[in-house]
């Protein structure tokens, strides 16, 4: 391991070390579905940060679409007054501090985001503003199926990694 920091270090030996099943009920706080956690969790032990996220990028291009909504499901929806403490509440801090307008914007653009797509308006909002979220949710509103999956899954993969640096204090 080069470059690391002796927390890091630890941190990565221990996620390394962990039973199966407590690795993959952390990978699953980090990413949703099921299957990039067994798949993450099966690929242990990770020599170094690296390959740990050339193992991440690899097991989401073969998430299937049912494995990144299985994901979403435990995403709130941006902007939620409901979403107070978590991971969640921490990256979508920028829509919480928005204004009044924004949020309810924001709140009538994750509906007909929801009634065009079918789910959730994913977006790594960590250091985004709530005006950020906003203009680009409604310039997704935009895109056909294809497209707007993509965009979900590179979200989703962006959000993934994010967590686990911080899981694993890389």
């Amino acid at each position: 391991m080069t470059n690391l920091s002796p927390q890091a270090a630890a941190s990565l030996g221990s996620f390394n070390a962990a039973p199966a099943e407590a690795a993959e009920r952390d990978l699953l706080a980090c990413c949703a579905s099921g299957t990039f956690a067994k798949a993450i969790a099966d690929g242990r032990p990770y020599q170094d940060p690296a390959a740990l996220v050339a193992a991440t990028d690899a097991a989401f291009d073969v998430l299937s679409w049912d494995d990144i909504v299985e994901a979403m499901s435990e995403h709130p929806r941006i902007g939620d007054r409901a979403v107070r403490t978590g991971m969640s509440a921490a990256e979508q801090s920028g829509a919480a501090a928005a204004s009044d307008a924004v949020r309810q914007r924001l709140a009538d653009g994750n509906l007909a985001y929801e009634q065009r797509f079918g789910h959730v308006f994913l977006i790594c909002a960590s250091g985004l503003s709530g005006q950020e979220m906003l203009t680009s949710l409604q310039a997704r509103l935009g895109n056909d199926e294809e497209t707007e999956r993509a965009v979900v899954r590179a979200e989703l993969l962006k959000i993934t990694r994010l967590r686990m640096t911080r899981m694993l204090n890389l």
